[in-house]
């Protein structure tokens, strides 16, 4: 499906009543629904997952070092990368504290993040104990599979 037919569906959805539309060509679906008045187009595999509360941005402006150079994995730092497409939530809810900041020790099966993926909540948790080096994306930015977005060094 190209561009220009996506382009189509978003805008009769914009242009009617229907707040969503999912269309299948061979192993590409995309998926438009929205709420108000935005339209949003989704295009990414169906992922079964655990469930949990929405969480909401809450306004941390410490959460991450973002950098726009690629991060280079070594043998002491180890990357932690995005399983899926998604967005990015620090914490479980506006309210609460982030789940790891830089500094802190993790433990494997810790949580470290929640991406959210088609209205999913997707726990990411440490595959090993280490400390949190970097956190390399912001609360509630969108990200992409295989981004970078945590540096742990193992313990």
């Amino acid at each position: 499906m190209d561009i220009s037919e996506i382009r189509k569906l978003i805008r009769l959805v914009q242009q009617s009543d229907i707040t969503e539309i999912e269309v299948t060509e061979g192993e590409s679906t995309v998926r438009i629904s929205r709420q108000g008045m935005v339209a949003t187009t989704i295009t990414q595999p169906v992922v079964n997952a655990p469930v949990a509360a929405a969480p909401q941005a809450p306004a941390t402006e410490t959460t991450a070092e973002a950098s726009s150079t690629p991060v280079e994995e070594t043998n002491e730092q180890h990357l932690v990368k995005s399983p899926m497409v998604g967005t990015f939530y620090a914490a479980a809810s506006p309210d609460d504290a982030p789940f790891v900041s830089v500094g802190a020790p993790v433990k494997k099966g810790d949580v470290l993040c929640i991406i959210e993926a088609m209205k999913l909540m997707n726990e990411i948790e440490a595959e090993y104990n280490g400390v949190v080096e970097k956190i390399l994306v912001n609360n509630a930015d969108p990200v992409e599979y295989g981004q970078p977005l945590f540096v742990i060094t193992p313990a």
